[in-house]
């Protein structure tokens, strides 16, 4: 019998560290959080294209930010083979004069071999999957935080929901 492989995608989302430690530096360093999502996953990828149609919220924080917002922060899709992919939040993102980007590894990349946690990268706004920054203590966007909270133990998902802007 031939076995069916499911293509994945790897969400390796330091989901409670990046949320945390923009509002909240002083806290302790916490566990990576990676959650393995299938590129099927409805839920997921309507939560992309949503965080890819309002893209332009993020720009126009991230290149006039009200005092209020800070840690603006991207969820880049690096090729890992095949069709599979490491969604990463990337932290420090710089617009690039030939239209592309660059950025650090807010967390440590687990597909990614040779690739470390604040080491620099460009890639190009097709790879962008995600965004987010801190309004007044709040997230604001991360849309693919919202499909992975029902992954995550109750405690962190209801302490990270608390930290989410609503719109």
């Amino acid at each position: 019998m031939a076995k069916t492989l499911t293509p994945r995608l790897n969400c390796a989302a330091l989901i409670m560290a990046t949320a945390f430690s923009f509002a909240a530096p002083s806290l302790p360093a916490r566990a990576e959080t990676i959650i393995d999502v299938r590129t099927a996953d409805a839920e997921m990828s309507a939560a992309i294209a949503h965080a890819r149609e309002t893209l332009p919220t993020f720009w126009a924080s991230y290149e006039a930010p009200k005092p209020s917002e800070t840690g603006h922060s991207l969820k880049v899709r690096f090729p890992t083979g095949g069709s599979r992919g490491e969604h990463i939040w990337m932290a420090d993102v710089k617009k690039l004069p030939n239209g592309g980007y660059s950025a650090r590894f807010a967390n440590q990349p687990r597909d990614l071999p040779g690739k470390r946690v604040g080491d620099l990268v460009e890639f190009k706004q097709a790879d962008i999957s995600d965004w987010m920054f801190m309004r007044n203590g709040k997230i604001v966007g991360g849309e693919t935080i919202k499909p992975l909270l029902k992954s995550m133990p109750k405690a962190e998902a209801d302490a990270l929901r608390a930290r989410m802007e609503q719109p």
